[in-house]
């Protein structure tokens, strides 16, 4: 499984701009948005489960035995026990994983004035154009705000000193299914997404799974802020 999918898998992964904007540096807990759905999950005495790709391209691949381990291991500590085999599972697991190409933000910062992003607010009355370059060598136009000065008149060198950079934020995101392995009826379904300044699957994934599984099955039709803190704790924040 490459890091990035078709357009077409991304789809469900949606932008999420509430997420984007608690973006924040790597010492940060990871934050998802969870939402779950369920429909009498049988409990853990007496069921079976097997974990099998949603997506049957990654059926079989070494990756998807990553991270579907990840799925396993919190199954089991519910107290659902691992079949050989779909088979011989009384509940099938099904999971997807992903995240998608990035989009590429600005951020300026201008003299005496801090940080200014112009995607997440804006202030000012005036922006003028600024030339850079990109992580790719790309040239780019940002739009630098600037303030009236003084009783109407505008300065053009009030922010002679901005810096402007860009950076790419990717939105990465799972889906976990519960079948009832005898009759097919679907029993869950859940997905986590997030925004973050990486596209590292082994990195994204893991967390990802932890965030579904915290205070699971939840309340169905309920989505929620899960955060995963730095010792690996999760954390429930707000409901939305």
């Amino acid at each position: 499984m490459l890091k990035t999918f078709s357009l077409k898998r991304s789809a469900k992964f949606a932008t999420l701009p509430l997420l984007a904007m608690g973006l924040a540096a790597c010492a940060t807990p990871f934050r998802a948005d969870v939402s779950r759905f369920e429909a009498q999950l049988p409990a853990p005495q007496g069921q079976s489960f097997y974990v099998v790709a949603d997506d049957p391209a990654l059926a079989g691949g070494l990756e998807f035995s990553l991270y579907a381990d990840h799925v396993e291991d919190e199954m089991e500590d519910l107290g659902y026990v691992q079949a050989a085999s779909p088979e011989d599972a009384t509940l099938l697991v099904r999971f997807d994983y992903g995240v998608d190409d990035g989009r590429e933000r600005i951020r300026t910062t201008g003299a005496g004035f801090g940080a200014y992003d112009p995607f997440w607010g804006s202030w000012g009355t005036f922006r003028r154009p600024v030339a850079f370059r990109d992580r790719r060598g790309r040239t780019r136009i940002a739009y630098v705000p600037t303030r009236r000065w003084g009783y109407g008149w505008h300065d053009p060198f009030f922010h002679r000193g901005a810096d402007v950079r860009s950076y790419t934020v990717y939105t990465s995101g799972i889906d976990l299914k519960i079948d009832d392995a005898a009759s097919g009826e679907r029993l869950f379904e859940g997905s986590a997404q997030a925004a973050s300044r990486s596209d590292r699957l082994q990195y994204l994934v893991p967390n990802l799974v932890e965030a579904m599984f915290t205070d699971f099955p939840g309340n169905s039709g309920e989505t929620v802020r899960i955060s995963i803190a730095e010792e690996d704790q999760p954390v429930r924040r707000d409901e939305r």
